[in-house]
């Protein structure tokens, strides 16, 4: 499932907005459980740049070819967000 201008809304709302990175993360499953999310420690994400900066958090959009996962910049070739906070 591709990521939509609309979902990067959502998710500056969700994850600026939430009191944990996780209560983000579970709002987020909930809303869009098609999507997956998954959170990671700051360090592993150190020397990627972001598609969305909220604060300590970061965003990033991950793509895959059913083999490997890249991180991309456009949302239309996402179907995974990586959260990080510091």
């Amino acid at each position: 499932m591709a990521l939509t201008s609309d979902h990067l809304q959502t998710a500056c709302t969700l994850f600026g907005a939430a009191t944990s990175l996780r209560d983000g993360a579970a709002l987020w499953r909930a809303r869009y459980p098609d999507i997956r999310t998954i959170i990671v420690d700051a360090m592993d994400m150190r020397d990627e740049p972001a598609a969305l900066e909220l604060g300590h958090r970061r965003v990033y959009l991950a793509a895959s070819d059913g083999h490997c996962w890249t991180l991309t910049q456009r949302p239309e070739m996402a179907a995974v967000l990586v959260l990080t906070e510091e």
